[in-house]
């Protein structure tokens, strides 16, 4: 959580963050300003023990102040002059204009990195500022970074959003539901109301629409994909095809806050009309899992151990997975789950991997989202909810509820 920032910067010997870029598409600036919309040229520094403050171009002023946090305006170190002086160098004004806002905040010593920026273009800018301030060192960190640890649990405030999405979402997921329902078949087939065969596409300019409607947004789409691509996990399905009674659809929808913001992320995965015996034997078996890693889900336990005991049960039923076979493209062929926040995947990560150091901790919000493929049979199945350990009960809760029915019953049958 963002209260923790400045006990992870002790840890870290970090006397200072800093962070590049817009808010937009950029969950380290987000987070950092409060969700304020801030331009590209914008700079957020946080000087350990101290409040965040913000750099930003003086037509974004507005903006920037409503993050709460002070605002400097970047037009008092005049850029045009730093580049006059530099002869039109644009990295050496660039170092310039970092060095004169570290210096304004009287940063010094360990400075660690973080936004969105093409990385050659990082890099350039990080060692002209090193080589113009010998008193600072740019510091970038990998994998388990102090951003990572502060995402690693959320607290009510940002729960309270994620909620928010979750309803909107689980509308959206009851539109779906109650339109396949709700529609007339032909030769096995579903039907739109001008006689034409419903496709995936025609589902998902609707899925598009309720979103649209409700004010949440898929920067990265959603999946909606029938038959064999509902056998691959990631395939967001194939517009053209139709939707045929008894073939398994897997839906799953992460969507954000409308602008940037906080993600949700839920599977279900559906036959309307019926479900043949093979694909409603192995759902039973997914969901039976899910509901036996879910029960005994427990604060300090190690994360990879719901990954070994899916793993387990899987291939004692018979299935295929990765960690028996790292090549197979059928069975088990993903992990159990991950964090989701700003970011679609964050830490924890629910795999199972010597050394894997994430565990149960109050706070945090996960996904559990077992699955089983088969798409040289034509189908696959993955079941997923979203899951907060909350801190205040030691308990944890599904975000977003919905029946885990197999078949969508036609209204007119």
């Amino acid at each position: 959580m963002k209260s923790d920032l400045d006990r992870l910067m002790t840890e870290r010997n970090f006397d200072a963050l800093l962070v590049t870029g817009p808010s937009q598409g950029n969950p380290t600036m987000y987070y950092m300003v409060n969700g304020a919309q801030v331009g590209e040229a914008t700079v957020a520094i946080k000087k350990r023990g101290e409040a965040l403050v913000i750099f930003a171009n003086s037509m974004e002023r507005d903006e920037a102040a409503k993050s709460g946090l002070r605002v400097i305006n970047q037009n008092q170190f005049n850029i045009t002059k730093l580049l006059d002086e530099e002869k039109g160098h644009r990295l050496r004004a660039r170092a310039r204009l970092m060095s004169l806002m570290l210096d304004e905040l009287g940063v010094r010593g360990r400075v660690s990195v973080y936004g969105r920026e093409e990385q050659g273009t990082a890099f350039a800018l990080w060692n002209e500022l090193m080589a113009i301030r010998p008193d600072v060192q740019i510091v970038g960190e990998y994998n388990n970074t102090i951003m990572d640890r502060a995402w690693y649990t959320k607290d009510a405030d940002e729960v309270v959003r994620i909620r928010a999405v979750a309803e909107k979402t689980m509308a959206v997921v009851e539109n779906t539901w109650n339109f396949l329902a709700s529609r007339k078949t032909r030769d096995g087939v579903l039907m739109k109301d001008d006689g034409s065969p419903l496709t995936v596409g025609d589902v998902k300019q609707q899925i598009r629409r309720w979103s649209m409607d409700l004010n949440i947004e898929h920067p990265d789409d959603f999946i909606f994909a029938i038959g064999r691509d509902a056998g691959v996990p990631h395939s967001r399905g194939i517009e053209t095809d139709v939707i045929e009674l008894g073939k398994t659809i897997v839906f799953d929808i992460f969507p954000r806050e409308a602008g940037g913001g906080y993600f949700f992320d839920f599977t279900r995965t559906w036959c309307v009309g019926y479900a043949p015996p093979e694909v409603q034997k192995v759902y039973d078996d997914v969901l039976e899992i899910f509901n036996i890693s879910t029960d005994s889900m427990q604060t300090g336990a190690p994360c990879s151990q719901y990954q070994k005991m899916t793993n387990d049960f899987f291939e004692a039923r018979g299935h295929p997975t990765i960690r028996k076979d790292p090549k197979t493209t059928e069975g088990y062929v993903h992990s159990l789950g991950h964090g989701v926040g700003l970011n679609i995947h964050e830490r924890p990560a629910l795999s199972e991997y010597e050394g894997n150091p994430d565990t149960f901790e109050l706070g945090i919000a996960i996904t559990v989202e077992p699955g089983l493929y088969f798409p040289d049979k034509g189908f696959g199945v993955r079941i997923e909810d979203f899951l907060w350990l909350n801190p205040a009960t030691n308990t944890l809760e599904t975000i977003g509820e919905f029946r885990k029915d197999l078949v969508i019953p036609l209204k007119d049958s």
